[in-house]
């Protein structure tokens, strides 16, 4: 891969006020800063979909990124989290531990909500098998996070958030620390405390002997309570997805068997008031086939009762409408975020395809990676409309090249377009820094590297998560 910087789209340059919130190291080139229109409002998000993350609540939506691999204060993947602000002047921060811990992969799952109701969304990061909250303020996010006390019983991968009771105060679901009972996750009900403290936490029994690969929050129910998905495997072997629905007194504690995934998203894609479960197969249920898989993605409509099992909607790269071709290895679907990208309303699903190969790509183009975005539709998600992106296309900053893994995450947030990760771009940061791209299918792409972030930059793998 060649080295180069990656700067904006023409006539987007512009002055950046830098919000340094821990000592890092500074190698790189100044920092560059986003296009910022005023903020307008904007229509109801589809159910199912994360809400807006706005920490210094000035209008615009935050961007969170994470650059788990980093080496930081000589600490080899210690990690850092990065915030791009969506306000005038394209202001960006850096947040790290206050201690950072060789191994502790800081900012690999962080999740956004107002947790303590203040009107600032707050940062929840997982650090190791600890989970602190950064406060959000006129100013942005605080510097220094509180940590989730001994007694949370809470930390470590995975993390994200909800309002699993309906009482409009956010919630946290992590897994659960200490006890024998590994697989399990703890849930905290907020309002939390400056303090870190909240108003009562429960467990869920998972069964299982490890930890979730993954979670996603939702209503899918259509009741107003969001509900939980966790993903599995044991080994080599896929397992069921479980489905825990909200109510209430907050989430079940049993949950609904569902098909194997290897990742998911929630997001209302046909308008109905439920939210859509939108998963990535498991070819076989063996994990280690994920590697060579073409990838299959599939929607479990919402119902009263939870996703479908009945009606589903089935989409890979041979879809009629979906670009691009299905290959094995490509694995579409690595990356799934719900969005609703232009306004009508219905939620858009972005699809990381990381390993996909391009053609013409700078040294042969394997592994480059693009992206697909699938369009929400009254009959459901379909391949009509759909639009790849990747760094060949028209207007997108950059160059394809080997090895890039872009989309290897993705996001919808709201008003920021498509937002994709390529943790293995280089730039003048080093080898694998990584880099973030915003604002694709939107007017004013523009793109971030550790050296506009004035962070570490070498074998940082920018951009390898975006928060829900």
């Amino acid at each position: 891969m060649r080295h180069r910087s990656l700067t904006l789209a023409a006539g987007c340059a512009m002055a950046v006020a830098l919000l340094t919130a821990a000592a890092v190291a500074a190698p790189g080139a100044a920092p560059a800063a986003g296009p910022a229109a005023a903020p307008t409002a904007a229509p109801a998000a589809p159910v199912g979909v994360p809400p807006k993350a706005d920490f210094d609540r000035d209008g615009h939506t935050d961007v969170v990124t994470g650059a788990p691999s980093a080496t930081v204060a000589g600490q080899e993947r210690a990690g850092y989290a990065a915030v791009a602000y969506g306000g005038p002047g394209g202001r960006h921060q850096t947040l790290t531990a206050a201690a950072p811990e060789a191994g502790a992969a800081f900012g690999g799952d962080s999740t956004a909500r107002d947790f303590d109701g203040d009107g600032y969304t707050d940062l929840a990061v997982q650090n190791r098998t600890a989970v602190a909250v950064h406060w959000g303020s006129a100013q942005g996010l605080a510097a220094k996070a509180t940590p989730l006390p001994e007694a949370a019983a809470a930390g470590g991968f995975p993390v994200t958030a909800g309002d699993f009771d309906g009482d409009g105060s956010a919630d946290l679901v992590a897994g659960k620390r200490g006890g024998d009972a590994w697989g399990d996750l703890r849930v905290l009900y907020g309002p939390f405390g400056r303090d870190g403290a909240t108003a009562r936490a429960a467990d869920l029994p998972t069964g299982r002997t490890f930890e979730p690969t993954g979670m996603t929050a939702g209503d899918i129910t259509g009741d107003g309570r969001d509900d939980l998905v966790t993903t599995h495997a044991f080994e080599e072997m896929s397992e069921s997805s479980q489905f825990w629905a909200g109510s209430a007194s907050g989430l079940s504690t049993t949950s609904r068997t569902l098909t194997d995934a290897a990742s998911a998203t929630i997001g209302d894609v046909d308008k109905d008031g439920r939210g859509d479960l939108v998963i990535r197969t498991v070819p076989g249920g063996v994990v280690e086939n994920l590697p060579y898989d073409a990838g299959t993605v599939k929607v479990l409509y919402g119902t009263a009762s939870g996703p479908s099992t009945t009606r589903t909607t089935t989409l890979t790269q041979n879809s009629a409408g979906v670009p691009g071709a299905s290959e094995d290895g490509d694995q579409f679907g690595a990356a799934l975020a719900a969005g609703d990208a232009n306004g009508d309303g219905y939620a858009d699903i972005a699809v990381g395809i990381p390993y996909e190969d391009l053609a013409g790509a700078a040294n042969g183009g394997k592994d480059a990676g693009s992206t697909v975005l699938l369009r929400g539709g009254a009959s459901g998600l379909s391949g009509t409309g759909a639009r790849a992106y990747h760094q060949d296309t028209a207007d997108v900053p950059g160059v394809a090249e080997a090895g890039d893994r872009f989309g290897a995450a993705v996001a919808l947030p709201a008003g920021q377009g498509l937002v994709a990760g390529a943790p293995g771009e280089d730039t003048a940061s080093g080898t694998d820094s990584g880099a973030l791209w915003l604002r694709l299918a939107a007017s004013g792409t523009y793109a971030l590297n550790p050296g506009d972030l004035q962070a570490p930059g070498q074998g940082a793998e920018l951009g390898s998560y975006l928060t829900d």
